[in-house]
C-alpha cells in the first residue's frame, strides 16, 4: 500500500475513518499516563483528528504527522486556526498555537524531532498499515521516541480473512511482537464493538474487538 492510496482518499473525500468527536479511550485513559502538561505528544497519521485539540487543551505540545496536505489544511481551517508554514527536514511544518503538524512521510521524520516526543497517541496508524509495513513503522517511529516515552495505542482485532483492510486487524500478540525491542505494551482495555460498526457487519465480519494498549519506552538508562 503506497502513499497515493491515502492521498487519493483525501482528494475524493472518502474519509469515513475520520471521527467527528474526540476518541473516548483517549479521554478515559490518557490521565493515567501522568505526563507533564508541557510534554510533546506525537499523533502519527493524524489526518484532521480532533484528538489533537483535546491533547492541546491538556497543556501538551502536539506534533501531528500526516501525508496529505489537504487533510492538514482542513484541520486548521475547520478549527479556525491560521498556521505558519515552513519547509524543513524533508517536509512541510504547519504550526498554530500548541499544535504543529509535519506534512510528509512519517518514515522520513528526523530523529531529533521524534526524539523530543515524550508522549504518543496512536489511534489510526497501525490499523492503516499492511502487515508488511508494521515492523518498519514500529522501529522507525517508536524506536526513535524519547527513551522513557509514554502513550496509548488503539487497534482492531477481527478475522482478517473476513474483510480486506484498511483498517487492518492487529492482534494483541502482534502488538507485543512489534514493540518488544524498544517498548512495553500493556493491554488495558478490550471490548466488542461490532454493534457500533455496521459497515464491518455488512462486509462479513463476525466479531470485532477494540484493543487499547498503554505504551512505555523500555530504553531508559
Amino acid at each position: 500500500m503506497d502513499a497515493e492510496f491515502w492521498l487519493e482518499r483525501w482528494r475524493d473525500g472518502r474519509t469515513h475513518f475520520h471521527q467527528t468527536r474526540v476518541t473516548p479511550p483517549l479521554t478515559k485513559y490518557w490521565p493515567t499516563l501522568e505526563l507533564p502538561a508541557h510534554s510533546k505528544v506525537l499523533v502519527p497519521l493524524c489526518g484532521k483528528t480532533l484528538d489533537m485539540l483535546w491533547l492541546a487543551e491538556q497543556g501538551h505540545q502536539v506534533l501531528g504527522a500526516e501525508l496529505s496536505s489537504l487533510a492538514v489544511e482542513q484541520f486548521y481551517e475547520e478549527n479556525g486556526l491560521t498556521p505558519t508554514i515552513r519547509e524543513a527536514d524533508g517536509g512541510r511544518y504547519y504550526a498554530a498555537g500548541q499544535i504543529e503538524i509535519y506534512c510528509g512521510d512519517i518514515f522520513n521524520m528526523p530523529t531529533e524531532v521524534l526524539g523530543a516526543c515524550t508522549g504518543v497517541f496512536d489511534r489510526a496508524a497501525l490499523v492503516a498499515l499492511p502487515q508488511s509495513m508494521r515492523a518498519q513503522y514500529a522501529a522507525t517511529v517508536y524506536g526513535r521516541l524519547a527513551p522513557d516515552y509514554r502513550g496509548l495505542s488503539i487497534t482492531l482485532d477481527y478475522e482478517q480473512s473476513q474483510m480486506e483492510g484498511p483498517p487492518f486487524s492487529v492482534s494483541a500478540d502482534e502488538v507485543q511482537r512489534l514493540y518488544s525491542a524498544h517498548s512495553m505494551a500493556t493491554l488495558i482495555d478490550r471490548r466488542d464493538i461490532l454493534d457500533k460498526e455496521p459497515k464491518f457487519k455488512t462486509r462479513g465480519v463476525a466479531q470485532l474487538d477494540s484493543l487499547v494498549f498503554r505504551l512505555q519506552g523500555a530504553r531508559a538508562a
